[in-house]
């Protein structure tokens, strides 16, 4: 099992940053992925951004360029720096880890609230 604990959401103006951040703990060595997803009110969940063990980041088109994807396997963290925040970018934010075996787990989620 992997538990994954995110933290850094809230409250922002248009055009401004914030930092989410995920601690993944338990099976960790099994996780291949991790990631964000976002889901807003009346809308389907869909992927923001996501890293693979070796490095490799795929973004969301409508993210690219304001969003960074990171990850610090010494502290078994990913993050996500937001810049450029947008209204559109109000939801729910999700870490994501996937398993080398393809279970998914998910974290509890965070508001991201971004006011124009």
């Amino acid at each position: 099992q992997v538990q994954l604990v995110e933290s850094g959401g809230g409250l922002v103006q248009a055009g401004g940053s914030l930092r989410l951040s995920c601690a993944a703990s338990g099976s960790i060595f099994s996780i291949n992925v991790m990631g964000w997803y976002r889901q807003a009110p009346g809308k389907q969940r869909e992927l923001v951004a996501n890293i693979n063990s070796g490095g490799s980041t795929n973004y969301a088109d409508s993210v690219k360029g304001r969003f960074t994807i990171s990850r610090d396997n010494t502290k078994n963290t990913v993050y996500l720096q937001m810049n450029s925040l947008k209204a559109e970018d109000t939801a729910v934010y999700y870490c994501h880890a996937l398993s080398s075996v393809h279970y998914n787990f998910w974290g509890q989620g965070t508001q991201v609230t971004v006011s124009s």
